[in-house]
């Protein structure tokens, strides 16, 4: 029995493959794509980069005026993080099945995550550049939407994960549903929901220079405009300084991580 069931899994996975091979195949000669040719582009693209590609003394005397996009960045990101984490802790707890205090009102809360979760926040920019133009505005709201969408379900799922029992314990106890929330459903989950916020902040944070690129703001709108100009030193010490920042915020993240859990 055991040995049909190894066998039938071992025959999934190799047609499995199969297909995926068939794609790939499908896919290489509908784009025509040279495998020859990008293998031997890639040396020429590392002479490129190490030739063009890097600060100097012109791109350094810009470093004010990047840093400043920089920060502009990092604050839209907090705080649509921030914002959309008080929203998503009240969907979340109207949406979880420890918490829930009706039916249908967690199934919309559901599923209004699901729909703003599943919308890229890329898609969300194109989206609002409609309603709000190339502002700053424009690149606040993209990030809250994907934020709200994605604090709310893992919100949800935390909440389920680590407050059932209390939360049972309570209710035989004939405690009321704020007492709940306040006493068992917080404190239980909240390591675990300041884990998720922080990660959203950085996740952010990587967004929002793509965002950033769309709506004409902050450091993504910084790189856009030197790369388009073919500053590409200026555009090398953009792209630097996100490094460092992303690092620099996983750090804090990470530090702030284990104290709290």
């Amino acid at each position: 029995m055991q040995a049909d069931i190894f066998l039938t899994k071992k025959i999934r996975s190799f047609s499995f493959m199969v297909i995926l091979a068939g794609i790939t195949l499908v896919s290489v000669v509908i784009t025509e794509f040279n495998f020859t040719k990008g293998l031997s582009s890639v040396p020429e693209a590392f002479v490129w980069s190490f030739s063009n590609f890097y600060p100097d003394a012109n791109a350094l005397d810009r470093l004010p005026d990047i840093l400043d996009k920089l920060v502009q960045t990092v604050l839209v990101s907090i705080a649509a993080t921030t914002v959309a984490s008080i929203f998503a802790m009240f969907f979340a707890l109207a949406g979880s099945s420890a918490t829930q205090f009706n039916s249908f009102l967690s199934k919309i809360s559901r599923w209004i995550a699901t729909i703003f979760r599943n919308i890229d926040i890329s898609a969300w920019a194109m989206i609002l550049l409609f309603s709000f133009g190339q502002s700053a505005l424009t690149g606040y709201f993209a990030l809250f939407f994907g934020s709200f969408g994605f604090l709310t379900r893992a919100f949800i799922e935390t909440i389920d994960e680590v407050s059932s029992s209390s939360v049972e314990a309570l209710r035989a106890t004939g405690a009321g549903y704020f007492s709940i929330i306040f006493q068992s459903v917080i404190p239980s989950a909240i390591p675990q929901l300041i884990s998720w916020i922080l990660f959203m902040i950085e996740t952010n944070i990587r967004n929002a220079t793509l965002v950033g690129i769309l709506t004409g703001t902050g450091i993504g709108f910084a790189f856009n405009l030197y790369y388009k100009n073919l500053d590409y030193n200026t555009a090398s010490l953009v792209v630097i300084v996100i490094i460092v920042t992303i690092f620099m915020i996983e750090w804090v993240s990470n530090y702030v991580r284990r104290v709290i859990l």
